[in-house]
């Protein structure tokens, strides 16, 4: 029997057909239609932003974010995205925990609430904020009375990016805790270890790249997400303006170089995360799940 599985792995390549002129046509076609549609709808789009951006030169490119709105906005992009992702984290590592490790009731309800914000739209996420804080929403005469801004502010700017990203640590990391199961955690605690030693010395080693993974892919939604942040902001340059919302108002004004500057950087940000990404994935992280 183990000499018959060369032969047939031998047969498989020398099938009829894998060799033919027609065959390596077919491949190629494949090959190059695959190439043109990235070109058109991926590297284009990419060389048009910079192309763009650079179109009155090098000054005129870095003279864009000198601009007091658009620092404001990078600022506000970043100060978002610096308290949505670590909270994201925190709950992720819990919700997987909880459904990976334990059985209780409602583990099925806590499933769907995770998955709630990829099956509805960002726009409808902002607008259940504004319902919610909102003037006329069911917390804004409280709000109001006790003189505070959730909906046209900072924390409403966090709480829809937080809405919209909570699913993807948690995603990444309950398939993954699932599938290592629970043996070696029994035996550290069979051996005497505490909750927080068992989590800590033996299955935080094993999960670290699939929370990285996950951290990376909330990290580039909360940076570069429009259709919440968009309704619960007020578009208030200089205030509630993140960096998507500032470049559409920048390319609604016709400045062009300013609009694509910022929409450069977005995009080296986004390439930064593409190569952390990549570097996760070449720890072998996807091979051995």
């Amino acid at each position: 029997m183990a000499a018959a599985l060369p032969a047939a792995h031998g047969g498989d390549l020398t099938r009829p057909g894998q060799h033919t002129w027609v065959h390596a046509i077919v491949r190629w076609v494949f090959i190059a239609t695959s190439l043109a549609f990235l070109a058109a709808l991926l590297l284009a789009p990419l060389a048009t932003v910079f192309a763009m951006a650079f179109q009155r030169g090098p000054y005129a490119y870095l003279e864009s974010f000198a601009d007091p709105d658009t620092a404001a906005a990078i600022r506000l992009t970043l100060t978002t995205a610096a308290v949505a992702v670590p909270i994201n984290t925190v709950f992720g590592l819990a919700a997987a925990w909880a459904i990976a490790k334990f059985e209780f009731r409602g583990k099925s309800v806590l499933i769907t609430l995770i998955d709630l914000p990829l099956a509805i739209s960002p726009v409808i996420s902002g607008m259940v904020f504004v319902l919610l804080f909102g003037l006329h929403g069911w917390f804004g005469a409280w709000l109001r009375d006790h003189d505070l801004s959730i909906v046209f502010a900072l924390p409403g700017i966090m709480l829809a990016t937080m809405f919209v990203t909570f699913p993807y640590v948690a995603r990444e990391l309950i398939p993954l805790m699932q599938q290592l199961g629970n043996d070696e955690e029994e035996a550290a605690i069979t051996l005497g270890a505490d909750g927080w030693m068992t989590f800590f010395r033996v299955t935080l080693p094993k999960i670290r790249w699939g929370l990285v993974y996950g951290v990376v892919l909330c990290n580039a939604r909360a940076m570069g997400e429009f259709g919440a942040v968009s309704v619960v902001s007020g578009h208030i340059r200089g205030l509630t303006n993140t960096m998507p919302l500032h470049i559409e108002i920048l390319y609604n004004e016709y400045n062009f170089v300013g609009a694509f500057a910022v929409a450069s950087l977005l995009t080296l940000l986004a390439g930064l995360t593409l190569v952390i990404k990549t570097a996760i994935e070449r720890t072998g992280y996807r091979r051995r799940r």
